[in-house]
């Protein structure tokens, strides 16, 4: 079946914005060719600096006729219903189709010729395409990211004919801009257009420049005996920097390797998009850079690395400027400096933030086994490399540059460690610290975050989380986890909470505000039922009539106006619940069981985990299996019951009159599991725990076979209800088998 072919020819494109064109320009063109009815084999998309590329094999000629069912309004529906379906359909009423009581129309269109969609499409496409930025040039009105300078459009090797802003469909394109001929030439299909234009030194295909890049750098490390530092996000933007990569080794000055690697790199990289190299035999980096230009020297590069080496030495001047005037200044003159500094219109400035983590990471440490005083100091260090120079220069660097001035400054390595890696872990392939001190600090800082944007209702909302909480608190469960800390999160949000108190209520004292005009109550000093609340009075309640400046500023700042704090909790307990959820469940367990055993209450994160992984085991065995089926039969019929009134209650009664043995088993047993369940859950031994309850699969299965619930004599139906109750009672202690499906 025939081809279609579309270039779309341009000035240089951003290469962060390569990738994402490609996918769009996949899902218009796909969009409206579904639309038209058309169907194909296979469509591929490339991106590169001065184009983007789209081929579909298999498409036919034209589309297909079309025959559908358009259903209307009600026969009874006003006319105005009926008006508005005649108009969408273009029809009359006598053209319409009553069926039980529903109009119906019947439309018939004959298939377009693909061709004829294909132009269509593409004028579309190129006018809304969804550039993160565009341009206008010329006297024209089209706006894309770049001037376009020509478009490919073939179907079956035939031009497909249309116009856009005076630029002419075509079979014409050109190759690299210097290494070229300089001479557009024609292509006939994908096959001719993809040889001709690696003829012209452009490679198409991300991937294979992608190859080139890393075939040639290793090789030209290689022969000084070096190796190239990997960096996949760098090696995505060169990508899309040239269409006949060439990579060249150049030279720097040794003396700047006295700077910290990650300066060095972040300069190379975010400045000059230089790759950094390394000896092997050697630790740290080489005096040595790997730069990919977009032509093929013919000198071997040299010229090209010497210029370069230039333009890098003056960058890690710049960088070492920095490092310089950041080691007279210190932690306390950075640390003053956060004071002005806003953390949220809400939250306060980031000195406040930095007090709140100090005492949440003091209340952390013993639970993770950190030196408190140190857990303290380190998180009043953290924040502070926001105000360096370095950090202004390269963001990226927070944390780490801290780390390196705590050090330098003489901190102990504990402290410097957690300052360097309180940020981790930023994502799920980022390492998780096991250093006590860090851990604390990360966790406290993770924390603070999660409880202040949801005391101020600033939660994630399907797709749209501003603040990363989703990322906090994975980052929390993982430090929790990984390090087996048992530390309850009920406690750790009650602990952060305070914190919040603590920093507004000394707010409002530095502010001089009346208590009874704007009155921050505390937990600790009203009465059980206003122990519930955490809230600021806004001025707006007075008209600003008292102390207008100092009502303003706290109003802007307030952490909530109204809150409940159960409610709070619940709601970030929740949010953990979900997050622990999605990790589990990547990790293949069931979100049922995460379910089953969050509902008992517990939020010691570590013990949750292990009572899924063995309830998980006990659910894979015959007896789990089983016994889940028994427990909902049993629980079924203690909710009817239930519906009628309140079930009955006390001791199970053995050694009746008549009594089944089936009965008498099944309650001797249950008795029997409660003692081995409650023993087993005391020591946490949740393999254990699901071994008892195996041990009632059996009796449960007899129970169910011989005896007869709802007997006839009542009490004979109210001891066997009894039973069932005990049995959901005692299953209920390891987990809510309720919410388990199956």
């Amino acid at each position: 079946m025939p081809q279609l072919l579309l270039e779309i020819f341009s000035e240089e494109i951003p290469a962060r914005m390569q990738q994402g064109a490609a996918r769009d320009l996949e899902r218009m063109v796909s969009d409206r060719l579904k639309a038209a009815g058309l169907t194909w084999e296979a469509l591929n998309v490339f991106a590169g600096p001065r184009r983007l590329t789209l081929v579909i094999d298999g498409l036919p000629t034209a589309a297909d006729d079309r025959n559908e069912e358009v259903k209307g309004p009600k026969t009874s529906a006003p006319a105005q219903a009926l008006e508005g379906f005649l108009r969408k359909t273009g029809l009359t009423q006598d053209q319409l189709v009553e069926r039980d009581g529903v109009w119906f129309a019947e439309i018939s269109s004959k298939g377009r010729q693909t061709t004829e969609v294909f132009a269509e499409a593409v004028d579309q496409i190129v006018r809304s395409f969804p550039w993160p930025k565009s341009m206008r040039w010329g006297t024209g009105t089209l706006r894309w990211v770049r001037p376009i300078k020509r478009i490919i459009a073939l179907f079956d090797g035939a031009v497909v004919p249309f116009e856009i802003d005076g630029i002419h469909s075509g079979d014409v394109t050109e190759g690299h801009r210097f290494l070229g001929s300089g001479k557009p030439f024609a292509v006939k299909d994908f096959a001719d257009y993809r040889a001709k234009l690696e003829k012209e030194y452009v490679l198409l295909d991300v991937a294979d420049r992608k190859l080139r890049i890393l075939e040639g750098a290793k090789a030209a490390c290689a022969t000084r005996g070096l190796v190239l530092v990997d960096d996949d996000g760098l090696l995505d933007e060169v990508a899309g920097l040239a269409e006949w990569p060439t990579p060249i080794l150049g030279d720097m000055d040794p003396q700047f390797l006295s700077l910290p690697p990650e300066v060095v790199r972040l300069s190379m990289k975010v400045h000059q998009k230089y790759f950094a190299v390394r000896d092997p035999s050697k630790d740290g980096l080489a005096p040595n850079f790997l730069v990919v230009a977009n032509v093929e020297a013919t000198d071997g590069g040299k010229a090209l690395a010497a210029g370069n080496s230039r333009v890098l030495s003056a960058r890690l001047n710049d960088a070492r400027f920095f490092w310089d005037e950041d080691q007279k200044v210190g932690f306390d003159a950075w640390n003053d400096k956060l004071k002005g500094v806003t953390f949220h219109a809400k939250l306060g400035t980031l000195a406040e933030r930095v007090d709140r983590i100090a005492a949440l990471a003091r209340e952390i440490a013993p639970l993770v086994g950190a030196d408190a005083d140190q857990a303290e100091q380190a998180a009043r260090l953290s924040k502070a490399d926001l105000a360096s120079g370095m950090v202004s220069e390269f963001p990226e660097l927070q944390g780490i540059m801290g780390g390196y001035y705590a050090r330098l400054a003489g901190y102990p390595d504990a402290v410097a460690d957690a300052v360097r890696d309180h940020y981790k872990p930023q994502g799920p392939g980022d390492s998780v610290p096991i250093a006590p001190v860090t851990v604390a600090v990360a966790i406290a800082e993770k924390l603070d975050t999660l409880v202040g944007f949801f005391a101020i209702d600033e939660k994630p909302t399907g797709s749209r989380d501003p603040y990363a909480l989703r990322r906090a608190a994975l980052g929390v469960i993982r430090l929790v986890l990984e390090n087996g800390a048992r530390a309850p999160l009920a406690g750790l949000i009650t602990i952060a909470l305070d914190a919040f108190v603590t920093s507004f209520n000394q707010r409002a004292t530095v502010l001089s505000i009346e208590p009874e005009v704007c009155q921050i109550v505390s937990l600790a000093d009203v009465d059980s039922a206003l122990s519930k609340a955490l809230w600021v009075m806004p001025a707006s309640s007075y008209g600003g009539a008292y102390n207008e400046e100092g009502l303003a500023e706290l109003a802007a700042m307030r952490l909530v106006e109204l809150v409940s704090v159960g409610e709070l909790q619940a709601g970030v307990l929740a949010f953990f619940a979900d997050r622990l959820t999605v990790l589990l469940r990547d990790q293949g367990q069931r979100h049922d069981l995460v379910a089953a055993v969050f509902a008992l209450g517990d939020d010691d994160l570590v013990r949750i985990v292990r009572r899924v992984e063995a309830l998980a085991a006990f659910l894979a065995t015959d007896d789990g299996a089983n016994l889940l089926a028994g427990y909902k039969r049993a629980s079924n019929i203690l909710k009817a019951e239930e519906k009628k009134g309140p079930l009955p209650t006390g001791a199970v009664a053995t050694g009746l009159p008549s009594q089944p043995a089936e009965e008498t088993a099944l309650a001797f047993a249950a008795a029997a599991a409660a003692t081995a369940v409650d023993a087993a859950l005391e020591t946490e031994d949740f393999a254990a725990a699901m071994t008892a309850l195996a041990a009632l699969r059996g009796p449960v299965d007899a129970f169910f076979t011989g005896v007869m619930v709802n007997s006839d004599v009542a009490e004979e139906r109210d001891n066997r209800l009894k039973l069932l109750g005990q049995v959901r009672a005692v299953m209920g202690r390891v987990a809510d088998f309720g919410q388990i499906a199956g």
